[in-house]
């Protein structure tokens, strides 16, 4: 299983992430799972679609998100 730190909202701490097995068949699962408490993270790009005037569609970048210092 792959591993990394995040923060955990539950332990109020940086702590140890896994992967947990994916039913769903996905080679990247986007879920992490905190190996003390069990509390997960969903870990995904989130994309905003701007409806302009004129019925134009304009896509923006996904936001990055990072782990806290």
């Amino acid at each position: 299983m792959q591993e990394r730190e995040l923060r955990c909202a539950i332990c109020d701490g940086d702590m140890l992430f896994e992967v947990p097995p994916c039913e769903d068949g996905h080679d990247d699962c986007p879920e992490l799972v905190c190996t003390r408490c069990g509390a997960a993270e969903v870990v995904a790009p989130i994309v905003v679609h701007l409806w302009m005037p004129g019925g134009e569609k304009r896509r923006v970048a996904p936001a990055q998100r990072s782990a806290a210092a």
